[in-house]
């Protein structure tokens, strides 16, 4: 199996669960909210705070361009790579109706960032495909 096969959304789904369930009893609205580090902006008294929900919105969307422009690809690992992004958002929906720990923004936006992954790459796979056999006649 190629690496190119894995969807890596499922990274951003991991780490999720790494990060909240590891944050021990609190609630996911707190560990989301944890700053990781500050930064002074030009005004005297504004300061930018980065946390950890804000890091793992920005992986999302990273890993969600690449997912795109991984479709774009016509070979067997693509068609891989789309019925596991499947799995990945089944199992992203499961968990945020089900988990308490992931009753938050953050993994609705992951579980969202799934969706488009496999309605995008089934989309842009069929425009490819299609482009592909036009120019073969």
């Amino acid at each position: 199996m190629s690496l190119r096969a894995i969807p890596l959304i499922a990274v951003a789904f991991i780490l999720y669960n790494v990060v909240v369930l590891l944050g021990g009893d609190s609630p996911p609205g707190e560990i989301l909210a944890t700053q990781l580090f500050e930064i002074p902006m030009l005004h005297a008294e504004a300061r930018w705070a980065f946390t950890w929900g804000d890091f793992l919105i920005l992986l999302v969307l990273m890993l969600l361009f690449v997912e795109l422009l991984k479709a774009t690809y016509t070979s067997t690992a693509s068609l891989l790579d789309h019925g596991l992004s499947m799995i990945v958002f089944v199992v992203c929906l499961i968990e945020f109706l089900l988990v308490r720990q992931a009753a938050s923004s953050v993994f609705f936006f992951i579980t969202m960032a799934a969706l488009i992954d496999v309605v995008a790459g089934y989309t842009i796979g069929i425009r490819v495909a299609r482009r592909d056999f036009q120019i073969g006649e």
